[in-house]
């Protein structure tokens, strides 16, 4: 038996491979199914279940392509319903493939249908748990997501969550590896771990959630200081419970190469939004006016979902040369398939063909150290709260970027201001927005406060 964790950091991401004796499971899978298949070829084995922990919100999994290619079935927990074939698991049904068992244990709180899976070795010793966003490394899932279609509150939902950690999880062995959806970085949790595997006696002592002396005190805990989730995530739910189009498909249709003036016309034909993916560095020098720029290099699925709202906005994408597959399949994975091309030559097409091109005002830090005036110049941070309360600069004001689209109706066109976040991706993708919404009168800085510590941290508090 071999269990492999396949993590995607742009999603905080784990799904898993586990072969035994011939047979394979899938758990939680991707969007894209071709590394898996080449994988299944590469290793010579059966896939026999495709097992979903959950109708995940951040994320759009490819159990639904996956299962047309191979002919496994798709296995979803208890209570769950779809628009395509799949089993529901029934509580504690097992599942056998080669030699090894994998036990559903149903473990609502997260979502109703929301399940964490047991793998049992040949002997039938408990050998780890798959448990999807039920128990993260630090943390446990978020209990608001599902209120809505749940008809309950994110309070009943914590409470069906504590009895599914208490009666079905701690019970388990302190040898028994833990294996979740996510880690550091998705939205699906507020405190989780760096670290992606960890054994259960670890969690049992070091993970806040499982240590609530009643129930009452975890739903206080696991329910205090939840952000709004992203507006994207109930979207990316109905498409993996209803379907969606291939990958394939979205692939094909968004790899359509464009020179300038066919660029311009799409645009203005199709009312698409300009998504630039390269760095801040090169973004700001140049680039096609009203384009956002969210850059690759950076957390790029989860403010795609965060910042553009809507899966099925238009977008033509503008991306280093040979980057435009990889945009295309990152998209993709949090739903956002309406990607009609690419412009051709990326920006320096643009500019070669005399086309207007727009940029941002940006300083160094050093600059920036020598133009602000304490208590006079309005200065903006866009980090986290949780970012900002521990130093910023001097009198700045918390505007966090995921809640741009509220405080920007806020700003005076006319009064001047500073911009900045922690190193310049989160600044930049903010300015690009400002300037798309006819905002000029700011001023971004470069490096964010990790430059403006190496200059002088006479400017923070």
């Amino acid at each position: 038996m071999e269990i492999e964790q396949i993590y995607t950091g742009c999603l905080a991401q784990g799904a898993y491979y586990i072969t035994s004796n011939g047979e394979a499971a899938i758990i939680d899978p991707l969007r894209e199914t071709a590394p898996y298949i080449q994988r299944i070829e590469k290793d010579n084995v059966i896939l026999k279940y495709i097992f979903e922990t959950h109708f995940h919100a951040d994320f759009v999994s490819g159990h639904i392509d996956l299962s047309k290619k191979t002919g496994a079935p798709i296995v979803f927990g208890p209570s769950a319903e779809s628009e395509f074939d799949m089993i529901v698991a029934r509580d504690e049904q097992e599942f056998k493939f080669g030699e090894v068992t994998i036990k559903a244990l149903h473990t609502p709180g997260h979502t109703l249908e929301s399940t964490t899976y047991l793998l049992k070795n040949e002997s039938g010793k408990d050998i780890a748990i798959f448990s999807g966003d039920t128990l993260f490394l630090g943390d446990v899932g978020r209990p608001d997501i599902a209120q809505k279609s749940a008809k309950m509150t994110k309070e009943e939902l914590a409470g069906l969550l504590y009895d599914s950690l208490v009666n079905k999880i701690l019970p388990l062995g302190n040898d028994v590896k833990v294996y979740p959806a996510h880690g550091a970085g998705s939205a699906c949790g507020k405190n989780m771990s760096k670290e992606t595997v960890d054994n259960l006696g670890n969690q049992k002592k070091t993970n806040y959630a499982l240590n609530q002396v009643d129930k009452l005190t975890f739903i206080k805990a696991v329910t205090n200081g939840l952000l709004d989730p992203p507006a994207y995530f109930g979207q990316n739910v109905e498409m993996n419970r209803r379907g969606y189009e291939s990958f394939e498909t979205v692939l094909k249709n968004g790899m359509k190469a464009m020179n300038p003036d066919k660029f311009e016309l799409t645009v203005e034909s199709t009312n698409a939004l300009i998504l630039d993916t390269r760095i801040d560095s090169e973004f700001y020098k140049g680039f096609i006016p009203q384009s956002v720029n969210i850059a690759l290099n950076g957390d790029f699925a989860s403010w795609i979902g965060t910042l553009i709202i809507d899966v099925n906005q238009p977008i033509l994408l503008v991306t280093d040369e040979g980057f435009e597959e990889e945009a295309i399949t990152r998209l993709s994975r949090v739903g956002f398939d309406k990607v009609l091309g690419f412009l051709k030559g990326s920006f320096k097409a643009w500019l070669d063909s005399g086309k207007e091109a727009d940029t941002v005002d940006r300083i160094s830090a050093f600059q920036f150290s020598k133009e602000f005036e304490k208590g006079k110049d309005i200065v903006i941070d866009v980090r986290k709260e949780s970012e900002y309360v521990l130093g910023h600069i001097k009198n700045s004001l918390n505007k966090p970027l995921s809640d741009i689209n509220d405080w920007i109706n806020e700003i005076d066109e006319k009064e001047h201001f500073y911009i900045y976040c922690s190193g310049g991706y989160r600044s930049m993708a903010a300015a690009s927005i400002l300037e798309a919404r006819g905002f000029r009168n700011f001023t971004e800085i470069e490096g964010g406060i990790k430059a403006i510590k190496q200059i002088s941290i006479s400017f923070l508090k």
